[in-house]
């Protein structure tokens, strides 16, 4: 149970603001700390320095199913977000936004996943000024999430393509930002919704690691070096309904450990092992709650990771890990029951801590400040 959880309500400069707190560690919300004033269909959220000031901006994806705009939110470098662009001209079923340097030139630049329509890639000039120029992936695909990594080893960043009912598709940079080669990953029958990249084996290359829905079983599928992924782990219940999947060492044994954040039923941490990987777990979110996404930092800076899950119709909350993940003291973010389609941590004020943003469906998007008390 949380400790000293509770609510702080009051008024500052017209604005209605939250504290939530358990131990040390609290996340502060107001009205200002939202991202614009929509009420969208958010699906997801990234964030990255696109104009090379040396703070966090944010993309926010929009439209899931339905057309709509996507939109850059620019921070003024103490965590408030003053000045908003529009990513491109075009409307689409957005569901995932990705940052990372695609064409090699040194600044970060934007991957956007759409379903049933055309994926599309924005290029920065370096000061956060984007020019649509390529596709990837197959047009018109049930695209749900995308992931970006350096899988084929060779200095440049690749697209990872999650397809729910669809085959998965893997997108090959040929060094430039353009992508020519598709390979597919996983089982042609997956309703993959979310995948984890990491070296889970620890033979110096990536692996996959796939959170499906639909009652099917989850999966690390392993790098054999060459792209090749036939060698598979099973992780989860094997009938779980996994809507996303984090990687971390939880309990601090040098052993990578993976997080399920679960529609319908208990999320859990299975823990990695040398001889028989993942087959233990822990329940560490007990609520048989929807969970959308999932996140994972050091909130309270005690050297162990916690988690922050994100929830559909019951409240997000934060679990700190007190002890080595064999237990969890649970902080509610607010006490809204939201659409969170997408959860995510990073430092946006710069004081060295890390913060949590939400993606909401039909909802403000709004993020977190994190404190730690002395």
């Amino acid at each position: 149970m949380p400790q000293n959880a509770f609510v702080y309500l009051f008024v500052l400069l017209g604005f209605f603001a939250e504290n939530t707190r358990a131990q040390d560690v609290e996340f502060r919300r107001s009205g200002r700390l939202i991202l614009g004033t929509y009420t969208e269909r958010t699906a997801s959220v990234a964030s990255g320095d696109l104009d090379g000031d040396g703070d966090m901006d944010l993309v926010v994806a929009n439209g899931r199913h339905w057309p709509g705009q996507n939109r850059i939110f620019f921070n003024n470098g103490r965590g408030i977000f003053t000045v908003e662009l529009p990513l491109g001209a075009t409307r689409a079923t957005t569901y995932a936004t990705e940052l990372a340097d695609l064409d090699n030139d040194g600044d970060l630049d934007i991957a956007v996943g759409n379903d049933m329509a055309p994926n599309a890639l924005f290029f920065n000039d370096g000061k956060g000024n984007f020019t649509e120029r390529a596709s990837f992936g197959k047009d018109y695909a049930p695209t749900r999430n995308l992931s970006l990594a350096d899988l084929d080893q060779d200095g440049d960043m690749d697209i990872l393509i999650t397809n729910r009912g669809q085959p998965n598709e893997i997108c090959l940079n040929d060094g430039s930002g353009n992508f020519p080669e598709n390979l597919e990953f996983g089982s042609r029958e997956d309703s993959t919704i979310d995948v984890e990249v990491s070296d889970m084996d620890g033979d110096g290359d990536q692996d996959l690691i796939l959170a499906n829905r639909d009652e099917q079983p989850n999966y690390v599928y392993l790098n054999d070096g060459a792209l090749g992924f036939t060698e598979k782990i099973p992780f989860g219940s094997g009938k779980d309904n996994t809507r996303s999947v984090s990687v971390a060492d939880v309990d601090q044994d040098g052993l990578k450990d993976i997080l399920l954040a679960n529609i319908g039923e208990p999320n859990v941490v299975c823990f990695g092992s040398r001889e028989n990987p993942f087959t233990r777990s822990l329940v560490f979110d007990p609520e048989p709650a929807d969970s959308f996404s999932i996140a994972v930092a050091d909130f309270n800076q005690d050297g162990a990771i916690d988690i922050a899950v994100g929830n559909d119709g019951s409240t997000n909350t934060v679990f700190i890990n007190p002890g080595q993940g064999k237990r969890w003291e649970a902080i509610p973010l607010a006490s809204e029951e939201l659409a969170t389609y997408d959860i995510i941590a990073a430092d946006l004020n710069q004081d060295g801590l890390p913060d949590l943003i939400e993606a909401n469906s039909d909802a403000l998007n709004r993020y977190y400040l994190n404190r730690i008390e002395n």
